[in-house]
């Protein structure tokens, strides 16, 4: 990992129990992404494992091994990768940074990455994505979840834990151009308004994607 991987890493590990602690039943306050992950459960259920792509605490790959997927959880962070196992030891926790996954080609059936594509710069994101195209099989499904905006936000603490973090945002045109370049079909683009009370106070975007099929030269 590169100096700054190093520090997203770091941050999350000091955060990881007090992160846990504070988002990890935040779903049952989340309709619209409890209805997402529902749909997502039924395209790749019984089609091999899926990739919960930082993973942070896995509450989502919770979420969707409530709802009889196989899922694989990665977070660069040892620290939360610790945490999810604790909490949920059924499930597969790894760490492993999305820069270069630890998989093989075409070999998971579909992935999430809620909220963890927010800390690459464009070149990393760009980078990021192709490596999910790698590891995915044709026309499996991608469900990507970010803020909607156009800034970075910067923290040096957060609860009163030290970090080193910057949060990018989104909109949706540029970031589905990403999603196309990297070697997926661009489904659908949903936004929505913030749950009060429930998350920071962001309005969100939520990408359904899929992994494109191989072309074919000419008969």
């Amino acid at each position: 990992m590169g100096r700054d991987q190093d520090e997203v890493a770091g941050s999350y590990d000091r955060l990881a129990s007090a992160y846990a602690d504070r988002i990890y039943d935040e779903l049952d306050g989340k309709p619209f992404d409890r209805a997402l992950l529902d749909r997502f459960a039924d395209q790749v259920r019984g089609h091999g494992y899926v990739l919960d792509l930082g993973c942070g605490p896995g509450h989502v790959a919770r979420y969707l091994h409530q709802r009889d997927v196989k899922v694989v959880g990665v977070d660069l962070s040892p620290g939360m990768i610790e945490t999810a196992r604790g909490r949920t030891p059924d499930v597969d926790f790894r760490v492993g940074d999305m820069l270069s996954l630890d998989l093989t080609d075409a070999s998971a059936a579909g992935g999430v990455a809620f909220y963890s594509l927010i800390h690459f710069s464009q070149a990393e994101l760009d980078r990021a994505l192709h490596e999910i195209a790698r590891v995915l099989q044709p026309g499996a499904p991608l469900l990507v979840a970010v803020h909607r905006g156009s800034r970075t936000v910067h923290f040096d603490e957060l609860w009163g834990i030290g970090v080193r973090l910057d949060f990018v945002f989104f909109e949706p045109e540029p970031l589905g151009d990403t999603i196309r370049t990297a070697g997926f079909e661009l489904i659908e683009v949903l936004t929505r308004p913030p749950y009060k009370g429930v998350e920071a106070e962001t309005e969100r975007i939520y990408l359904q994607a899929a992994r494109a099929e191989p072309s074919r030269g000419p008969s």
